[in-house]
Formats: structure tokens, C-alpha cells, sequence
């Protein structure tokens, strides 16, 4: 049984050490025999380096590497004099440091290819080796995060803008050099601007949300079957249950993540970690940088409906720079949100946005009870308790504990919003663990929230200063509960009293 490459990003290091590789090199194939200047935006931990470390083994012309992939008969292996660049080792502390660590990060690749870089300024350094590379053939130039000291200072606006300005006159090395090069493959987390880092590189194609190129990153449901059969087969039987039942939970927990609006993939990382420890966690997330988050969702006071109510366009991505792009921009692109869906607004098309699985569902809802709701360790750990409410079926303990959750949140961060009250309980319920859907679509209108759980149905409908009668009618009157025939169905009207800031009346029924 081939071993998980948990963390490991070297295209070499997988084969020879006998990791599993999931093949992606049709995908370079296509690249390479389809154009020069590329660009590819995805989260964290997608496999992006590894894609780099494959493009840079590739035209090194290393072809034992590749026997049995789809590459390895189609692709001629000759020897490109290559520049790979991480930004993820540049200083962005400040504008100067960022300047050096540019001309280092020139002066170490020119050392690897056995080049002396004699220039000090970072664009006339990149300018320089280029231009002696280019006399052994034209260049390869691979390029991995390459808004790192964007990023790294996303909440301080101004050293972000400095930054970005840096990095402009960086790359447009880039295309001062077009005669020299053979093929340019730039990754990131955020797509670009018009007016941005690459606006003078105009003839770079984002292929970010390029139906064609939408699973290359991430492992489809029948890569996943096809090259961890033995792992799967091996927790199903740690589980104690069947392959079907195994890859049913893990879609749930792991897939989701979409960036055509149409094909889903899984994380790489938390598949691996998953087979590793089998266990069912939440890996990616907590692989991340919560403090960060913590921060940016506390600034902008996030609320689910906010998130997800309104659909996008794929301009909205290359309007505003990141460090100005709104909430629902912004945690797309870093993959705590996802493509859902299409709506097609004659021939043009914006994309429907929600969480993309369970583990992100979880995990982001949690950390927004803290960020935005003030909430410490204590009433983070009483929310499990909604979780046995829901597993015993006592509903009215359920909304009891949701009452005790809701008087903890401090008087002035209430709001006298219908919709924030929907937020506030979706995110309880979701941090719980349960799976929950806020404004679940049916042909006759959206319900407030759905619990799934255990073929039983939970519908909630509610109002804020009207009475939980109101919301009962509603569902009744819209009939949310026919799309669910054959479950357990429970009906709960809620009404929500604005001055004391909490559940003040419910029924419930059962269908």
C-alpha cells in the first residue's frame, strides 16, 4: 500500500518514496501545449506547490519520474533553464524589507542555476537573470504564492498597497522578457485586479475559473476511489461499516469545494489527514491561520445571510483589490466559501455561494460565535449540548439551550434585524455540529432554517415582534415540508422579541 503524502509538496519526493500521486499531468499537458503565461488562483493547502514541483521536474526534463502518467508518452523531456520562485520566503514587514528579500530570493535562484546575479535592485536582479538564463534556451519561470506580502498584511491597508506596488514592478519583468520565455505558471490564493500586481502583464490567462482546468487542483470523487481503494477499504473496516456508508460521510465532511459552479472536489490535505488518523475532523481549517481570521471576521462584524444571500459574478473577483474585496469575495478565495451553484441572468451567469462542507460549515460557524458574538470557551463548549438535545429529539430542550446561547451575547452587539436572528441561531446550531441549511429553496419560497438529522426533519420559521402563530402559518400556508415526505417531519414556528433580545415564544409540531 502506497504511503499518504501528508505535507509534502516535491513532485520527486512522492514518486521515488513511493507516496500516491494523483495524476494531474494531463492538465499540464494541455497547458503547455495551449499557451505561455498562465495563472491559477486557489485556498490554501490545494496542492498548488505540488503542481509547481511537477511543472519544475517536468521541464527538467526528468522523465522516469513521470512513467505511468498520462504525460510521460506525449511529452518530448528536453532540459529548460527554469526559475522557480516561492514568495512564501519574502519579508513584507516593510517596504525595504520586501525589497531585499526579492533581490535575495533572485540572487539564491541564480545561484542554483549557477549564475553570479550582480545587480541590487529586486526588478533589475529578476531582469538579470532572465536574460543570462535565456542564453542556455528560453525560460520556464514558476511562481508559488505570489501575493504572500499581500496578504501577510491584509488588515493594514496601506503596507498592502505598498506592497502590491513592489510586486508590480516585479513581474513585469515578466513581460519586458516575453522573448525569452518558454512558459510562465503563476499561483496564488487571490485572483488579480485589471489594475493590480499584473496589470502590466496583460497577456497573462487566469484560468481560475476555467471550467476546463476547475478539478485540477483537489481530488475528484473517482480520483478518490481509484487511488486510496486500499486505504478506504482499510478505515471502512476501522469504522466498522461499509465503503458506501464511508464515502457518504466523507463526502459530507470533505467534499463540496467548487470553482465552476458545476464540479466538486475534495481537499487534498484533509483527505490525507483523514486516512491518517482516520477520524472524522476537521483538518483543513484548523490547519490555517484562525488568529488571522479571527481578526478580519471581528473587523467586519460577519453574518451568514450576508455571505451567502447574494450571487456573484466572476468580475466581482477582479473588481476591488483583497484587502478591499467584500466578505463574501474575500472568504471565497480563501475557500471558507464556494461555488453552489449557477444563475443565469440570460447569457450571463453568477455563481451561488455557501459553505462548502460540514468540516468548514463547523469550524468557520464556531470561530464567528467568538469573532462576532463575543463568546469564550465556556459557552462555546455549552453549545454541544444542542447536539444531544437534537440526538434525543427533544426539541423543546433544543430551543431552551438556544435561549441560554442567545442571553449571552452581549446587549450591544444585538440588532433589531430579523435576519440577524437567523444568522445568530444558524451559527449556533452549525457550530454544534448539526447539519443545518438556512434558507432552504422550495418551489414555493425558502424556509428559515432545516435540520437534517437522522431522517428527521426540523423546519423552523422565524419572526422578530410578530408571534410564533405567524410563523407557524407560514410554513404551513408555503408548505416547505413537501419536499421532505417520507421523513419525520417537525414544524417550529419562533417568534423573537426585540426588546428582550431573545426566543420569546415557539410552538411546535409534528407533521
Amino acid at each position: 500500500m502506497k504511503k499518504l503524502p501528508v505535507g509534502i509538496a516535491d513532485y520527486k519526493e512522492i514518486i521515488e518514496e513511493n507516496y500516491i500521486y494523483v495524476d494531474k499531468t494531463k492538465y499540464l499537458y494541455d497547458l503547455i501545449n495551449s499557451g505561455k503565461f498562465y495563472f491559477m488562483s486557489r485556498p490554501r493547502r490545494f496542492g498548488k506547490s505540488l503542481t509547481v514541483s511537477t511543472f519544475y521536474y517536468l521541464f527538467k526534463g526528468e522523465k522516469e519520474l513521470f512513467k505511468d502518467t498520462y504525460i510521460y508518452d506525449k511529452w518530448d523531456f528536453k532540459e529548460y533553464p527554469i526559475i522557480r520562485l516561492n514568495l512564501l520566503k519574502a519579508k513584507s514587514e516593510n517596504t525595504e524589507k520586501l525589497k531585499e528579500s526579492l533581490t535575495k530570493i533572485i540572487i539564491q535562484e541564480g545561484k542554483r542555476n549557477g549564475i553570479n546575479i550582480e545587480e541590487t535592485d529586486y526588478a533589475f536582479a529578476f531582469d538579470e537573470l532572465i536574460m543570462k538564463l535565456s542564453e542556455k534556451g528560453k525560460v520556464v519561470i514558476l511562481v508559488d504564492e505570489y501575493e504572500k506580502p499581500i496578504l501577510d498584511n491584509i488588515n493594514k491597508k496601506e503596507k498592502a498597497e505598498s506592497n502590491r506596488e513592489i510586486l508590480r514592478d516585479f513581474y513585469t519583468t515578466i513581460k519586458a522578457n516575453d522573448e525569452h520565455i518558454r512558459f510562465v505558471f503563476i499561483t496564488g490564493i487571490t485572483k488579480f485586479t485589471k489594475t493590480g500586481v499584473f496589470s502590466a502583464l496583460n497577456n497573462l490567462n487566469d484560468i481560475s475559473l476555467d471550467t476546463a482546468y476547475s478539478q485540477m487542483f483537489g481530488y475528484t470523487q473517482e480520483e478518490l476511489e481509484y487511488y486510496f481503494k486500499e486505504h478506504i477499504e482499510k478505515t471502512a473496516k476501522k469504522f466498522g461499516i461499509t465503503k458506501k456508508e464511508l464515502l457518504e460521510e466523507m463526502k459530507r465532511y470533505y467534499n463540496g469545494f467548487s470553482f465552476d459552479g458545476e464540479h466538486t472536489v475534495y481537499n487534498p490535505y484533509s483527505i490525507l489527514r483523514f486516512f491518517s488518523e482516520k477520524e472524522f475532523q476537521n483538518f483543513w481549517f484548523e490547519s490555517g491561520s484562525p488568529s488571522f481570521l479571527y481578526e478580519y471576521i471581528k473587523g467586519k462584524k460577519i453574518e451568514y445571510e450576508d455571505l451567502v444571500k447574494t450571487p456573484v459574478s466572476a468580475e466581482d473577483f477582479s473588481t476591488r483589490e483583497i484587502e478591499d474585496a467584500k466578505a463574501n469575495i474575500f472568504f471565497t478565495q480563501a475557500g471558507y466559501l464556494t461555488f453552489k451553484g449557477i444563475k443565469k441572468y440570460g447569457l450571463k451567469k453568477k455563481y451561488i455561494l455557501d459553505y462548502p462542507n460540514f468540516e468548514v460549515k463547523n469550524s468557520f460557524s464556531t470561530l464567528i460565535l467568538e469573532a462576532n458574538y463575543g463568546f469564550n470557551d465556556e459557552e462555546i463548549n455549552r453549545v454541544s449540548e444542542i447536539y444531544l438535545k437534537i440526538e434525543e429529539n427533544d426539541i423543546k430542550g433544543l430551543i431552551e439551550e438556544i435561549k441560554k446561547i442567545i442571553s449571552a451575547v452581549p446587549y450591544n452587539l444585538h440588532k433589531k434585524e430579523e435576519k440577524y436572528y437567523h444568522s445568530l441561531i444558524f451559527t449556533i446550531i452549525a457550530s454544534a455540529g448539526i447539519d443545518v441549511k438556512a434558507e432552504e429553496l422550495t418551489n414555493l419560497g425558502r424556509s428559515d432554517l432545516v435540520i437534517d438529522f437522522d431522517d428527521r426533519i426540523y423546519l423552523f420559521e422565524i419572526k422578530l415582534d410578530q408571534s410564533s402563530d405567524e410563523a407557524l402559518k407560514q410554513i404551513k400556508e408555503m408548505k416547505y415540508y413537501e419536499k421532505y415526505s417520507g421523513k419525520e417531519i417537525y414544524l417550529i414556528g419562533m417568534n423573537i422579541n426585540s426588546e428582550k433580545r431573545n426566543i420569546e415564544e415557539y410552538i411546535i409540531e409534528k407533521l
